[in-house]
């Protein structure tokens, strides 16, 4: 039977106590007949309409000075209550936990598949490093310097509209590309080297150089003269002043003007061909500590001929010897060519090879002291080292599919390795410290997908950002850049398809053997129990039987857990770790006002080059007087109006009145032309 609620009579209300309280009005019902709320639950009052407020001081009115509110209504209990909207943060974890799960379940039940695959896709892709360049014949400028920068569209002005013809006259002020060149820094042991004893030395060094003669293979030889830039048929003098010592051995050396020099009624310009100078009144060399030659060599198309660049090294290969042959006593010679740069660069990439034999052998000691353990059936030994070995795998096809596609190798991608290996590492020690925590009583499907749901969000984000961060070097303006990048990220890639698959068969086989173990540990002298010796090598007794059935814990973790964690939650840890990071920032922002700009060209050599000494003495006594720099006109200019000669040599005034500029160096063909027609 149903009963109305409008019939069942209400519950009888407890007397209250005697005392001050509201009087018999207050209890009634309101002035409209209402009731009060039911005790009971029910639906939560509406709140009240504006009419209801209004009549609200009325109806307070009307129930005297000693009424009180009504009483509020019963809370509602808790299960009633609308659950709060949750906001979800697995909307990737989860769908990716289940897709690693499959994943691992599936390499658990097939390990040989995934672990096959991978190293026959290595055995195919590393083919491509047949396509590794050889010869290292690499341009330094194209891969180290912005793609499309001004100074490049600028040279190709020059060149455009300024051909130079260097088969009569050689002028290197006109060039607007490196001369191929081989120079010589001549220092003095006393302290000058305007001495004809010493000039004599200076000589014999100058005259072995030019006597240097190539033979090549075919029996053919280039002897210096063939392949010197020319100058009215004559080699270039290497040194204007030693040349005209030569030829004159009684010249005045105490009445030589610096920078500017005058022989004969030509000027020569000494400033970057004697250092070291001390200067008398007038003008006047008094001491000159360092000598320059540079030996010019012929180009084709503004870059070096064969035979110039086999002279160059040649001579980079046989000065060292012939140096000591001289026997020099009151000078010192360093020596340098404009190939060094690149060779140097090349050999020092090419010392780095080398090493990469020796990081590999100290990452697989740290994985096998990492993952060693005394209980046989959770020792990882063995499967650390393959992870490292998988990382190999990983840039053996990397890097051969980049060749096949035609991705150039440049230099710096050599030393990638170091880096991928650092990075690849990391999934490895994931996925053991998430096999370690599964039981040994599961199957090896079950521990392979519990394994791999754990893994997937830690080594997947990793991976997404460490890609992301490599490819978007792409955007790089400097084309080895984008070339390091490509070859890393996609290296990245592959340790991270690696690592599920080819290391994680390892891992399901290496499960297998633990099975193989803890059964043998069970019942060691079982008749009908088959072991083969080598299971049997792979099992010495240990404590897999006391905890087979608990995780395995590291004592890395222990210590974290219980000694460090609770130290930095101390208060004088926060306090101290604070302070440590607000000096970590004042000492950044500081190191960042200290930062300089350029690029010493010694960091790219070895430090036994023999550049460095070379640049050494070239920072100490020849660096008052930098490069030239070359100035353009771009616009149609009319030469014979007089108020477009006045404007122009305006602008060469304020070119010439920067604290960088000698205005004595200054040359122009117009000033020249002008000098010329006032002697006539």
């Amino acid at each position: 039977m149903s009963l109305n609620p409008s019939k069942v009579a209400p519950e009888p209300e407890p007397e209250r106590e005697a005392g001050p309280g509201p009087g018999p009005e207050a209890q009634g019902p309101g002035p409209e007949g209402e009731s009060g709320p039911p005790a009971g639950p029910g639906p939560e009052p509406e709140p009240p309409s504006a009419a209801g407020q209004d009549r609200e001081p009325e109806r307070g009115r009307a129930a005297g000075p000693s009424a009180e509110p009504p009483p509020p209504p019963a809370s509602r209990p808790e299960a009633l209550r609308a659950p709060r909207p949750r906001c979800r943060t697995d909307c990737l974890q989860a769908p990716l936990s289940r897709a690693f799960q499959r994943l691992g379940r599936k390499v658990g039940a097939h390990p040989w598949v995934f672990l096959l695959l991978p190293v026959a896709l290595t055995a195919v892709l590393g083919t491509g490093l047949m396509y590794l360049p050889r010869d290292g014949d690499e341009d330094l400028e194209e891969q180290y310097t912005p793609i499309g920068s001004p100074a490049k569209a600028e040279r190709r002005f020059v060149q455009g509209h300024f051909t130079a013809n260097d088969s009569l006259v050689f002028s290197v002020s006109r060039k607007s590309t490196d001369v191929p060149y081989a120079s010589l820094l001549v220092v003095s042991d006393t302290e000058t080297l305007l001495e004809p004893d010493i000039l004599e030395e200076i000589s014999k060094v100058d005259d072995a150089v030019q006597a240097l003669t190539v033979t090549q293979d075919n029996g053919t030889q280039i002897p210096y003269s063939e392949v010197c830039a020319k100058n009215q048929g004559a080699c270039v003098p290497p040194n204007p002043l030693l040349f005209a010592w030569k030829r004159n051995k009684g010249l005045n050396l105490t009445a030589i003007t610096f920078p500017i020099y005058s022989p004969a009624g030509q000027i020569v310009s000494l400033a970057n061909i004697l250092g070291g100078t001390v200067l008398g009144p007038s003008q006047s060399l008094l001491q000159a500590k360092a000598m320059r030659l540079q030996y010019y060599l012929e180009t084709d198309e503004g870059e070096e001929n064969e035979p110039s660049k086999a002279w160059m090294i040649h001579f980079l290969t046989k000065f060292g010897s012939f140096e000591k042959s001289l026997a020099l006593k009151k000078i010192q010679v360093v020596y340098f060519s404009s190939l060094s740069r690149k060779l140097e660069f090349e050999a020092t990439s090419r010392m780095v090879v080398p090493l990469f034999h020796l990081a590999y052998l100290l990452i697989i000691l740290f994985a096998i002291v990492s993952c060693y353990r005394c209980d046989c059936v959770r020792n990882k030994m063995w499967v650390a080292v393959f992870g490292v070995v998988s990382t190999g795998l990983a840039v053996v096809s990397s890097f051969g599919l980049m060749l096949y596609i035609g991705v150039p190798f440049v230099l710096i991608v050599a030393n990638s390795p170091f880096l991928i290996l650092g990075v690849g590492v990391d999934d490895m020690f994931i996925m053991i410290s998430a096999w370690q925590k599964t039981s040994l009583t599961d199957s090896v499907s079950e521990r392979m997908s519990d394994a791999y749901s754990q893994v997937a969000v830690s080594i997947t984000i990793t991976t997404l950002t460490n890609v992301l961060a490599f490819y978007t070097g792409v955007m790089s303006s400097f084309r080895s850049v984008q070339y390091f990048c490509i070859y890393t990220g996609t290296t990245l890639l592959f340790c991270y398809f690696y690592s599920i698959t080819c290391f994680g068969a390892c891992m399901a086989l290496d499960g297998k053997r633990e099975g193989v173990c803890l059964r043998w540990l069970e019942k060691p002298g079982t008749p009908g129990q088959k072991c083969s010796s080598f299971k049997k090598s792979c099992c010495l007794p240990g404590s897999s039987l006391q905890d087979g059935w608990k995780a395995d814990i590291h004592p890395m973790n222990l210590f974290f857990r219980d000694y460090f964690g609770p130290l930095l939650t101390s208060t004088k840890s926060k306090v101290f770790v604070v302070l440590l990071y607000v000096s970590y920032i004042v000492t950044s922002i500081y190191g960042c006002f200290r930062v300089e700009e350029g690029l010493d060209l010694r960091n790219l050599a070895s430090d036994d080059s023999y550049i460095t000494p070379y640049f050494n003495v070239e920072e100490e006594h020849f660096s008052t007087y930098g490069p030239r720099v070359m100035v353009i006109v771009t616009e149609v200019l009319d030469y014979w109006d007089k108020d477009a000669r006045q404007r122009l040599e305006k602008c060469l005034a304020d070119f010439e009145n920067s604290e960088y500029v000698d205005e004595d160096l200054t040359e122009f063909w117009l000033r020249e032309r002008g000098r010329d027609r006032m002697k006539f």
